[in-house]
């Protein structure tokens, strides 16, 4: 009988889930400017899924602490894996777009994040040298292409 050993850490690594929220208005996406270890980058409104939310509060919640918007996520656009050239973490993002609400101007926004910033396509494109990860131009770019799948297709279960 042969006897397979793994290391602690190949026993348990798992990939960062992550949601991102395209906020889209008149042609212009809401992207934000926050600090990185890299600098200043560009990245959508995204961040980490908590420990018993689901994905679509996940992403409601993440939008309005990092832009002082609401946003009311009504479609899936994709769903994207991505390791990071250092090799140290992979990511699973879901990425949903929806209809942009009130803004509350008096709220502070999440710790590093600098502003939130409305661009275009070909400004988003333009600035693609600072964006946080490739992920952010190829959601955009599915969106233009008209990627959209119903929120059904995603069950939480408490």
């Amino acid at each position: 009988m042969v006897t397979v050993e793994f290391s602690p850490m190949e026993r348990i690594w798992k990939p960062n889930v992550t949601v991102a929220a395209l906020m889209e208005r008149d042609g212009r996406y809401l992207l934000v400017e926050e600090e990185t270890d890299d600098g200043l980058r560009f990245n959508q409104p995204a961040g980490h899924l908590d420990e018993g939310e689901s994905l679509v509060d996940a992403c409601v919640r993440e939008a309005f602490e990092e832009t002082a918007h609401v946003f009311t996520p009504q479609h899936l656009v994709g769903i994207y894996q991505w390791r990071r050239p250092q090799g140290d973490i992979t990511y699973l993002r879901f990425a949903f777009c929806g209809a942009v609400g009130g803004h509350d101007p008096a709220r502070l926004l999440d710790t590093g994040i600098l502003r939130a910033v409305w661009m275009t396509p070909a400004e988003i494109d333009a600035t693609r040298a600072r964006h946080r990860s490739p992920l952010i131009w190829q959601c955009v770019q599915d969106h233009l292409a008209g990627r959209r799948f119903p929120l059904n297709l995603i069950h939480h279960y408490d």
